[in-house]
């Protein structure tokens, strides 16, 4: 029996959780209001101690939110960062991408650094020196940083994870120079990929010293005490060595560390984790074994480091309940602790409430689900009834007459079905099947909710720990500690020969790892060694961490877990090892807890109460018990409540609750409960709930796409999205992936039906023309009709994926030439082929069509693995589609497919209304002079959109099929809207759009267009919100770039400039409009191919300037290696992103090569050019135009 008292503590962003295990064995619990003292006072309540008595030594171990929210709120320590030269914005411009697809004042996240010194060093992938440190300039740089100020640096060099000679270097000159903390990438995250290397040591540098601080001070207060620390890879290590940038999942980790030994302790081997708390939901997967990621993004921070698998949704008690346009929607906004529900009742200090809008917590209190008298306040229903009345006067204004209860009990289906589908996210759409697995509830709300996501999932079977409302604290005690270690190995073949070459890395690991763990207490014989492999086909950059094999077999271990989380192995394909890994865990003994007493065995008490519990639109008498009366062997039946200390238990109607030999309630369903009744007529709760469904289930298509696809376009570029249509081809619902190809499928679709008027259940089409419904012939489409029954003779739905293909032939490789003039130079084009019939595909029809043309394909094995991870992903969309009607109703799934466009027509009447009548017009030109005109006329809610007066068909590629037109005119309709809206045709209902036959938005079947896809779709954008005066110009351009010889092709589009507006800055160096793709990292793009990348920054002074100013281009420079073919296919290199509003234009973009002797070109926007070995390639892209005429 251990004589000291053992402590587990979770601290939350609202409330604290401490566990405390007496040496008797005894438990007992208690929740305090978080602040930094929490912990001291969660220890005072459960020794009973008044505030100033000592703490007598304790085992503490502890999860802590200190480093997320200081990282959300952006409250971590001054830093410096050290980064190589020509690489200090590294860090902001990160993949390029923008966070919200349809927001045009894109708001980037801010760098963690306050200051960022180029170093004039250089290192080759290879770490050969290109350019040595001078350490007499680094001490300068260090001295002058410490007059000013700063004690924490981070350094970061490239190439630094393999080759840390320069790290070391600058680490020691830092220490020299009085540095009290420093953060060295290849220390902290020793991986290949300077941004995300770069972003964690950041954090390392940001939070680390907080961290520090903040258990110094606890150590303080409770002398003789030990404390280890809770890790997102849910194992503990000693506070002296916990680290920023391992503390981001630290509490949520813990309930996965939970559900895994509860598993294991009653025989659970597949659980889903569900940790409902008040701001968001966590749900994690158990199957006999941790899913763990190594890298993930916490307020837009890329963070490198081992932990457990969870997916959190912003679900949870506190979520804002709101109508929107006729729709009943919960979240994603949440109230928090201030103001907190209404029902909580808080006041300011001059006693006015605080809270104003509902919260899923009010929507449980008015429904009787918790107990007004059995909460940490006392709850106050008057509030909520007085705000639910005036969202039924809300909506009474869309003709919706509702009764309160029912509006209360659709707010809780929209949040049920939400945390549903999150729980979908890490089980079907990862090929699992969901109703195999248990539900492990916890958290502070979720066991009001339990039986609810149940039902929707179609899981049985529902655990409740004792301790689920504080079950992350719970778990913190049960971790095992853990010592994660890598080191980078640089793309080595798997074979036995490297495996053996590999031997002193892992033994190097070992020991260092075991020597942490024997300072911490554990003895050789209690500490065990995993050892890992980060693998992965050659020439792809998603690597499969592989656990040491019984058999030795890697190979064999991944090429089975490939297959299972991508559906597909590639026989042929070279493995390679990226990183080795080893975990040294140290056992913490925690045997199964014994049965419980035998007394009462069976009986079920009487209730304590009698509540009335709305359910279903009626009030039921609902028993209500106490858990700690319920016994071994109690069985309790639906409807009833079940009061913890720290939480409720919802017993639905078609349920029972039974208590197992230990204590855990076991919730079960007995009635198989049928959907909900919606009918056929409009509802607000329906409206939300198909259109969450419809999403999800194109998300969820897309997730399996990026999954199982081959090529670096579509698995990390993102190239590619997916969507459902109904029996006419319009459009349902299109997850927003790429803007270029929003609502522009749904004429392929329909051309497919005109050309098939006879399919089969089994039959899958592919198309890529232009000229019917395509965008460019690298992007192709797969259309799957789906049949509700078998021997219908017509499709009910049909599900569509495009997706941008690495080569389909053409003139140049990656299919995307400059210069191209007639479709035929540009690649095989695919008009409507069937490429399935009955389910049998048509390999020599393939191969034939992929081999057809003077410019055919180039390779047919990654073009066949590509289709058919579409044809895998049409087949997923199709199975939740028949699902979805054998829930809810075919009549009723196809009554909902109209109601939300009906919806989304409505939204964007909204919007339109709030233009100004009239006609809006602007003109704006190409590079070649050929002009875009624009002309919106308003009429109170409707619009009509004509581009007459654009120029004619170009004889170059420059011409946009109508198909991207209408995907511009969708993405600027949807921009215009603030709140979340579906994604359908409905977008487009109230507008008409003519654009005149012949022109360069609308060419003649046989033109080029390739260009027209990627850089006049840019122009058409900026003409459209020019038009309306919304913003100025953006970049203008994808800035496409391309190289490669006969062995290999690369293929990246560059960041801009984003147009001001009014009130708005615009911001720099990342993708607008039409685009949305990651960019290469440096050390990925020069490990891969024959270049050096000499620079990727911010283009200073590139914005437009004005009242508001526009955001500033980027400059990327590359040297080539060896000699290769380059083209570049980019627009605004003569004519200027346009200011607005009086604001100046932004700068245009350059084209650069630097021969190898020295000699200078300024190249055109349009070049096919041979480079030779040493040539240097910048590309200077355009900045965004001002707003506002500066005074």
């Amino acid at each position: 029996m251990k004589e000291t008292m053992q402590v587990w503590i979770d601290r939350g962003g609202t409330f604290t959780d401490c566990l405390g295990v007496f040496p008797c064995g005894e438990m007992a619990c208690a929740k305090v209001l978080s602040s930094d003292s929490a912990p001291l006072q969660g220890i005072r309540v459960l020794l009973s101690l008044r505030r100033n008595e000592r703490i007598p030594p304790c085992e503490i171990k502890m999860g802590t939110t200190i480093a997320t929210n200081a990282l959300l709120e952006r409250k971590g320590v001054r830093q410096a960062l050290l980064i190589t030269r020509g690489f200090k914005d590294t860090l902001a411009i990160g993949t390029q991408q923008r966070p919200d697809l349809f927001d045009l004042r894109i708001t980037l996240p801010s760098v963690l650094p306050d200051k960022i010194i180029e170093v004039d060093e250089r290192l080759a992938a290879n770490g050969r020196v290109l350019q040595p440190a001078d350490p007499a300039v680094i001490r300068r740089e260090l001295d002058r940083l410490r007059r000013d100020g700063y004690r924490n640096v981070a350094v970061v060099l490239l190439h630094g994870y393999a080759h840390p000679r320069h790290e070391k270097l600058i680490a020691g000159l830092a220490r020299q120079a009085g540095m009290t903390h420093v953060a060295c990438s290849h220390e902290v995250c020793p991986e290949i990929g300077l941004t995300g290397r770069g972003d964690t040591t950041t954090v390392d540098a940001y939070l680390t010293p907080l961290l520090i601080n903040y258990m110094n001070v606890l150590h303080a207060d409770l002398p003789g005490s030990t404390l280890m620390m809770m890790q997102s890879s849910g194992g503990l290590i000693d506070a002296a060595h916990f680290r920023g940038a391992n503390a981001i999942m630290s509490g949520p980790a813990a309930g996965v560390v939970a559900c895994a030994r509860l598993g294991e302790w009653f025989g659970y081997d597949k659980l889903i984790g569900f940790d409902m708390g008040g701001t968001s939901t966590d749900v994690s997967r158990y199957d006999g074994a941790f899913e763990y990621t190594y890298e993930t993004v916490t307020a837009g921070v890329r963070i490198k480091a081992p932990m457990v698998r969870i997916h959190t949704v912003a679900a949870g008690g506190g979520s804002i309940c709101r109508c929107l346009a006729g729709r009943l929607t919960a979240g994603p906004d949440s109230a928090g602790a201030d103001p907190g529900p209404l029902c909580y009742g808080l006041t300011d200090k001059n006693g006015r409430p605080k809270a104003r809008e509902l919260t899923v917590t009010d929507i449980n209190c008015f429904l009787g689900r918790v107990i007004e008298d059995n909460f940490p306040m006392n709850l106050h229903k008057p509030p909520v009834a007085v705000r639910l009345r005036a969202v039924q006067a809300e909506l009474k204004k869309h003709k919706q007459d509702l009764g309160l209860a029912r509006i209360a009990e659709g707010f809780l289906e929209v949040i049920n079905l939400q945390m549903a589908q999150a729980v979908k996210e890490i089980s079907v759409a990862q090929g699992r099947d969901v109703r195999e697995y248990t539900l492990c509830s916890f958290g502070g709300a979720g066991g009001q909710h339990a039986c609810a996501v149940a039902r929707h999932l179609g899981i049985q079977k529902v655990l409740l720990h004792p301790y689920g409302g504080v079950l992350s604290a719970y778990g913190i005690g049960l971790a095992d500690t853990v010592w994660s270690g890598s080191a980078p190995v640089k793309h080595q073949p798997l074979n036995d020969v490297t495996r053996k070459n590999l031997g002193p890395i892992f033994a190097r690991l070992m020991r260092k790892g075991g020597r942490l763990l024997k300072k911490q207490g554990f003895n050789p014989v209690d500490m065990y060694y995993v050892l890992k492999f980060d693998l992965r086909y050659t020439g792809t950059d998603n690597a499969i961490t592989v656990s040491e094999p019984k058999d030795m077999n890697y190979l064999r271990a991944f090429t089975e877990e490939h297959r299972k989380l991508y559906g597909y192995v590639r026989e042929n394909r070279p493995v390679e090892i990226l990183q080795v890994r080893v975990d040294v865990i140290g056992r913490t003994p925690h045997p199964r807890p014994p049965k419980l007493p035998r007394t009462g065995r069976g009986k079920t008490p009487a209730p304590v109460r009698i509540g009335q519990t709305i359910f279903d639109g009626r009030m039921l008498r609902t028993p209500v018990y106490q858990r700690d009366g319920l016994t071994p062997g109690a069985c309790i039946k639906g409807p009833a409540l079940i009061l913890e200390k720290i939480g409720t238990i919802v017993v639905e109607p078609g349920f029972r609750a039974a208590v197992d030999d230990y204590g855990n309630i076991v919730l079960e369903q007995t009635i198989r409960a049928g959907a909900k009744k919606y009918g056929s007529r409009a509802d607000p709760v329906a409206l939300e709930v198909f259109n969450n469904l419809f999403m999800s289930t194109a998300q969820q298509m897309g997730k399996a796409l990026q999954r199982t696809a081959v090529s670096t376009n579509i698995k990390e570029r993102l190239d590619f999205s997916c969507a459902l249509f109904d029996a006419r081809g319009d459009l349902v619902a299109n997850a927003p992936h790429i803007p270029v190809h929003l609502g522009a499928m749904g004429q392929s679709v329909r051309a497919v039906m005109v050309a098939h008027p006879r399919m089969k259940p089994g039959d899958v089409f592919v198309t890529n023309n232009p000229f019917d419904g395509g965008t460019h012939l690298p992007d192709i489409t797969v259309v799957t009709p789906v049949f509700y029954k078998k021997t219908d003779r017509r499709p009910a739905f049909f599900t569509a994926s495009r997706a941008h293909h690495a080569d389909v032939g053409g003139v140049t490789p990656g299919s995307i030439p400059p210069f191209s003039r007639t479709i035929a130079e540009e690649g095989v084009l695919l008009d409507h082929v069937k490429l399935v019939s009955c389910g049998r595909f048509q390999e020599q029809l393939f191969e034939r069509m992929f081999s057809s043309g003077d410019y055919p394909a180039r390779n047919l094995a990654d073009n066949l693995a590509d289709l058919q991870a579409q044809i895998a992903a049409n087949r997923l969309g199709a199975r939740l589609l028949e699902e979805m009607c054998g829930h809810y109703g075919i009549k009723t799934v196809l009554a909902y497919m109209r109601h939300v466009r009906d919806n989304a027509a409505r939204q964007v009447r909204d919007a339109l209304a709030r233009i100004p009548d009239g006609v809006h017009e602007f003109e704006d030109a190409l590079d070649n002079g050929a002009p875009i005109c624009a002309r919106i006329t308003v009429r109170g809610r409707r619009a009509a959109i004509s581009f007459k007066g654009s120029a004619p068909q170009q004889d170059d590629n420059l011409n946009a099929p109508p198909a991207v037109v209408r995907s511009c005119v969708l993405y600027v309709l949807r921009s215009l809207v603030k709140e979340p809206i579906p994604l359908n045709d409905g977008c487009l209902a109230p507008v008409s759009i003519t654009i005149p036959p012949g022109s360069v938005l609308n060419p003649s079947p046989g033109r080029a267009v390739v260009g027209g896809n990627v850089e006049t779709s840019q122009r058409v954008v900026d003409c459209l919100l020019g038009a309306l005066g919304l913003a100025a110009a953006s970049q203008g351009t994808m800035n496409n770039l391309a190289f490669g010889d006969r062995h290999f092709g690369y293929y990246e589009t560059i960041a801009g400039g984003v147009g001001a507006a009014d009130g708005y800055h615009g911001a720099d160096a990342v993708h607008t409009h039409m685009t949305n793709t990651r960019i290469t990292d440096p050390e990925v793009l020069e490990t891969r191919f024959p270049v050096r990348l000499a620079e990727f920054r911010i283009r200073p002074l590139s914005g437009g300037k004005g009242l508001f100013r526009g955001g500033c281009g980027a400059v990327r420079s590359f040297i080539f290696l060896k000699d290769l073919d380059v083209s570049l296919l980019t627009e605004r290199r003569v004519r200027a992103p346009f200011g607005l509003k009086g604001g100046s234009a932004g700068q245009p973009g350059r084209n650069v090569l630097v021969l190898a002797n020295g000699t200078k070109k300024i190249l055109n926007g349009k070049v096919s050019l041979r480079v030779k070995r040493g040539d240097r390639l910048e590309v200077h892209t355009p900045g965004g135009g001002g707003f506002g005429r500066k005074t």
